[in-house]
């Protein structure tokens, strides 16, 4: 709404300027506070064109159009420059579909006509060429603006939904990793409950019947765990068997991604504590996503990996120094897929994650787990 007034007002001075000090050679107004009235009038309108683009097109058109012919006196140029900005605004803010569109279309054209045929000099053919010029232009580049928004607006949308698809894949991949982890733990308690159930004497009855409730309750746990959470496995992951990764193999994680151009310092500081298997593995995700993240916007570059054991806090810091001189990458622009994961598995587990741009170069991402 500021640029609409701002707008309006240069309109004003221009208008107020032609009208007061710049018909110089020609006659005076008979009645000059009356075209100053209808300048700042036509200002008004412009301020609130995008409000109801019609309406105000209308409105000038309607009333100005009538008083060019009945008028003994030069038209000031402002009035043709006001009705091509309100066609540009209607073009710009309407539908092409909307019955409004052509109806406002043609009392801009019947306007700017009665401008071109009721001048007080001869009319020729280049008079109506610049004419039809200036209105096409007016008319196009609202057109354009329009065609622009829709296009901006659809980008948007498959923007979000690609987003929210990568965020719904991440999750079920973290899903499909819980399951495995919350499976064969709740496995282990089962068969840890049975070996104790097997050693009791005789006369421990009720130890007995507790520890068979506990099997019972962790064998239906199971099952129901595979029931849920197993549909969701699907495709080449439905055969993984291999035990899900943690913070012990991140030397070969290393390795694997140094043959593949990364020169990659790791630094494990502090006192390594028990963690559990699901933190692990998402800290692990965390490194790997990272590294593969710079690999593929920054090329065979240097990298330091620095994984961090506070009391009951486990950080992660990933920086990379940017492409190398002479090897061209795609920039990273705003939440890739990588760092979509990245923070639903942060979010897993009440983390924060910050990824950015580092001022010398390079990017840098830092997360922050709860142990």
């Amino acid at each position: 709404m500021r640029l609409d007034w701002a707008i309006a007002a240069i309109v004003a001075l221009f208008s107020l300027a032609e009208e007061i000090g710049g018909r110089t050679g020609e006659p005076e107004r008979a009645d000059p506070w009356l075209w100053i009235g209808l300048a700042l009038a036509s200002a008004v309108l412009v301020a609130f064109r995008r409000r109801a683009p019609f309406t105000t097109l209308a409105i000038y058109t309607l009333v100005g159009g009538p008083a060019i012919p009945l008028s003994k006196e030069t038209l000031g140029a402002w009035q043709l420059y006001v009705e091509l900005l309100l066609l540009f605004t209607l073009m710009a803010e309407v539908p092409l579909r909307d019955r409004r569109t052509p109806a406002g279309l043609a009392l801009a054209l019947g306007f700017i006509g009665l401008i071109v045929f009721t001048d007080t000099g001869p009319v020729g053919p280049g008079d109506i060429a610049i004419a039809l010029v200036m209105a096409t232009v007016a008319g196009g580049a609202g057109l354009a603006v329009q065609r622009y928004r829709v296009v901006a607006a659809q980008a948007q949308e498959r923007g979000a939904l690609l987003a929210r698809e990568a965020v719904n894949e991440e999750r079920n991949r973290i899903a499909r990793e819980l399951h495995d982890i919350v499976a064969h733990s709740v496995s282990v308690m089962v068969m840890q409950s049975g070996a104790v159930r097997r050693r009791l004497e005789e006369e421990q009855a009720r130890e007995r019947e507790a520890l068979t409730v506990v099997e019972e309750a962790g064998r239906a746990a199971v099952h129901e765990l595979r029931r849920m959470l197993g549909v969701l496995r699907s495709g080449p992951e439905a055969a993984a068997k291999a035990p899900q990764p943690g913070l012990a193999r991140l030397e070969e994680l290393v390795e694997q991604v140094r043959v593949a151009g990364l020169d990659v310092k790791l630094d494990v500081r502090g006192e390594p504590a028990p963690l559990s298997a699901g933190l692990e593995l998402s800290a692990y995700r965390i490194i790997q996503e990272a590294l593969t993240n710079t690999l593929k916007h920054a090329g065979p570059t240097r990298v330091a990996v620095t994984v961090t054991h506070r009391h009951r806090e486990l950080s992660l810091e990933i920086a990379d120094e940017g492409p190398t001189p002479g090897h061209a990458t795609p920039e990273r622009h705003g939440l890739g897929h990588g760092l979509i994961g990245m923070r639903e598995r942060v979010a897993l587990f009440d983390g924060r994650l910050d990824a950015h741009p580092r001022p010398g170069g390079g990017f840098i991402v830092r997360a922050t787990l709860p142990a």
